[in-house]
């Protein structure tokens, strides 16, 4: 069984699409194993988008992520970071497939519905920077 990490990000809260997103994963028999909202400070985005920080768009993601909270969501399946992939399609919306959460919610490269981790090794170390000891669950 993996845990991987989702942000359900501005664009999809402002447009209210949490409930349809977590319900594509709950249908999928993915287990919440935590979730929280919460307010993106600068420095936990530029650890999260250390690769991309020295770019000249990283001012656009910061102010983004940062224009309304986002939700955590520790998700658990197996196969749980490649199957989150499929689902939600390629980073461009544009790319998505129409039934792939991002071809169904999304506006472009950026304002893409949710951001997830793209391996195992990086979900560790996502699901750490996010949650801390106590707040991710087995039952």
């Amino acid at each position: 069984m993996e845990t991987t990490l989702i942000l359900l990000k501005p664009d999809c809260l402002k447009q209210g699409h949490c409930g349809d997103v977590i319900g594509r994963f709950e249908k999928a028999g993915f287990k919440i194993r935590g979730c929280k909202m919460i307010a993106l400070s600068k420095p936990i985005l530029r650890e999260h988008y250390a690769h991309v920080a020295d770019k000249p768009f990283y001012p656009d993601i910061e102010s983004f992520m940062q224009s309304s909270p986002v939700i955590a969501l520790a998700l658990a399946a197996e196969g749980a970071v490649e199957t989150v992939r499929k689902m939600l399609g390629p980073t461009d919306s544009r790319k998505a497939e129409p039934g792939t959460i991002r071809g169904d919610f999304g506006s472009d490269m950026m304002i893409n519905v949710v951001h997830a981790s793209d391996s195992i090794e990086n979900a560790k170390v996502e699901l750490a920077r996010f949650f801390v000891n106590g707040e991710l669950f087995d039952w």
